[in-house]
Order: C-alpha cells, then structure tokens, then sequence
C-alpha cells in the first residue's frame, strides 16, 4: 500500500509503498477514503511538535474511512462500518491500522471528506469554548487566525453557544468566510486589531491560534475577568504573559491541547464528539473545506497550509 512516510529522524517525509498492517486484537483496519491535514502535522515533520511519534511511522492525524477487518477481541464493529478515527499519526497511507477505542461512527449524512477534518479542529473548538473557558450566551469571543482550520469552527461553534463573535484574520477573502460562519464583527490583520476591539466593547473570551502581536493585542483589550485560550502559535512567536496585569485585571490564561485529554479524560473527548454529531445531522454546523486532494499531491496540500493559503480544511483524498 502507498503511505506518506518519515522513516528517520530529520529525514523529509515521502511516499513510498510498505506492508499492509495486520490488526492487533484491540485494533481495526480501515480502507482509508480521506485524511484531513493539519498545522501539527508541519510541526511534526519540522520536528517540533509536542507529541513526536518514533520513526518509522505514517503521517495524518485524522482519517475516514471503512472497516476492512476488526481484531478477534474487536466487538462493536463491523466490516464495511463508516468511521473516523483521530489517531495522531497513519492517515495518510491507503489502509491503516488504529485502536478500536479511537474508532468511532459517522453519520451516513456526513461525506468521508468532511469526516476525515471534523475530529480535530471541531473538537478543540468545542471542548476550549465549552468546556476549558465555559463561555456564555451574551459574551463577547474574539478569534484569532479565523478562518484557518480551527479558527473557524471556533467562530461557528461560538455563535452557536451565543456569542457575539469578533473575527480576526488576513485579507477580505478570508474575512468573507469567516463571516459566513457566523461572524458579527471583522477586523483585518492589517489593521490595530487592540484599538478595534476598544471600539467594539473588549473580549470577554479570547481564541488564539496565532500567538505573537495578535495575542499581545487582545490581551490588552479585554475585559476584566476575560478568558484567554492559547490553542497554537502558527506565528512562530510564543508571547510571555506579564503575571501583574493577569492580576490587576482579574484574567485567566488556559491552555488547550486536546492531544493530551484523549489520554487523561477520553470519555470528555468521547462526549464532545458526540454533541458535535448530533449538531452536524441536526444540520447546525457547516464543515469548510476549501482543499481537496489526491494522496500523489499531498506535498501541495502540505504547501497550503505552510503558505495560509487555505481556509477551513484540506482534506486528502486516497481514493
């Protein structure tokens, strides 16, 4: 089977055909029909990712596909089951072998497409806004790198929940669809994003995906008892956050990493994707996906990315 390999440390990630796995007692395996692409998964091959696998491994942290065989211990599923899994690393390949507590179902309404980038960027929106920074109806959301892949779940899921949601991004292209989202308020990379959230009455909950001038900007604009969620630095700049005005103006910084929940709370994990289906068939949420691709051109899907010139998901597509 052809997969997108990194078979040594520092070593480019290729192409290449390799042995298709067996499933272990516990695992299933899937003929593969998407992987959805991911920031991470250049800070992966960058070496610079906080969760590395050992080389040799396939790349793609969040798959669709169906059931082609189930391990003898495997009881819940079967072959020829519509599933998605987010397993961190094997996505890209044409089958792969993954943990049958990973797997879980997909509504016939959703396309193998929409469901191989649903997991990743709708999960960490969801469980940040919901439940890390509990934001309520009525509150003021800000969000950085807005219509990049979380970014704009985060607009949508935040309007959802009752927001009125500021969205923050580059050029009117990408504005554009952050408002068809569900976006009340704009405001351009190119502008002083501090003194247009002054106008437009503060942060109460602020979503960042960029970190460096933009985070240092809505932290100076919030209100008192804001919550700031550091989902990523697609910047490059990590800023440092001044621990004194974290305590004159009553504000609390969260982390978010929603690697880590699936192996310290799962079941939150579990719970969440399950709200976030049962909105998807209600029809409430509207998966973006401006990129899709052949496993041959996954180096360009790669580029997309590494140049922000997607918005919502890129989506590979193995067959």
């Amino acid at each position: 089977m052809l997969a997108y390999r990194i078979e040594a440390p520092k070593e480019k990630a290729v192409l290449k055909q390799i042995v298709t796995p067996e499933p272990g007692p516990h695992q299933v395996r899937l003929t593969i029909h998407a992987c959805g692409l991911n920031f991470a998964d250049l800070l992966i091959q960058n070496g610079t990712y906080q969760e590395i696998p050992s080389p040799p491994f396939t790349l793609g942290m969040e798959i669709a596909g169906e059931i082609e065989a189930v391990g003898e211990s495997v009881g819940h599923f079967c072959i020829g089951d519509r599933v998605m899994v987010y397993a961190g690393q094997g996505g890209l390949a044409e089958m792969g072998v993954f943990d049958a507590d990973r797997v879980i179902p997909i509504p016939e309404s959703m396309p193998f497409d929409i469901a191989a980038g649903f997991q990743i960027a709708y999960g960490t929106s969801h469980m940040a806004l919901a439940h890390r920074a509990q934001l309520q109806p009525g509150e003021t959301l800000l969000v950085t790198g807005a219509a990049g892949g979380v970014g704009l779940t985060a607009v949508e899921i935040g309007k959802l929940m009752g927001a009125t949601v500021i969205a923050h991004a580059r050029g009117a292209d990408k504005l554009a669809v952050a408002k068809d989202a569900g976006a009340d308020h704009l405001i351009d990379d190119s502008e002083d994003l501090r003194a247009r959230l002054l106008e437009l009455g503060r942060a109460d909950v602020v979503y960042d995906a960029v970190g460096g001038d933009a985070f240092r900007a809505a932290f100076r604009a919030c209100n008192p008892e804001a919550r700031l969620i550091c989902i990523g630095f697609a910047s490059g700049d990590i800023p440092q956050i001044p621990a004194n005005h974290l305590m004159v103006k009553n504000l609390t910084t969260i982390g978010f990493y929603i690697g880590a929940y699936m192996h310290f709370r799962p079941q939150a994990v579990r719970d969440s994707f399950a709200t976030l289906l049962d909105w998807y068939d209600q029809g409430r949420l509207k998966p973006h996906v401006s990129n899709v691709l052949p496993l041959s051109e996954v180096e360009d899907g790669m580029e997309l990315l590494r140049q922000r010139k997607s918005t919502g998901k890129v989506v590979i597509r193995m067959r």
